[in-house]
């Protein structure tokens, strides 16, 4: 399952890389009506993929305390 959840925002991240460098060589893709459309939308995706898979490793190594002080977080001790 969380090899699952990895591959999805993995291809997707490929798939604005894709776009981006498509965009650069002046090749347009079927859906987009301007190179610079094109561009924009692939570099959204590439770091939407690219945050949510960098969150998820954070989130799994904060659990089980893999991090180093600074990245790991804060608790409220009153």
């Amino acid at each position: 399952m969380a090899l699952l959840i990895l591959v999805v925002p993995g291809l997707a991240a490929a798939l604005g890389i894709k776009w981006m460098r498509d965009a650069l060589f002046g090749i347009m893709q079927p859906p987009f009506a301007a190179l610079w459309m094109q561009f924009l939308a692939g570099l959204v995706l590439f770091a939407a993929g690219l945050a949510f898979i960098g969150g998820f490793l954070l989130h799994r190594d904060r659990k089980r305390n893999k991090v180093q002080a600074r990245f790991q977080r804060k608790r409220n001790t009153p």
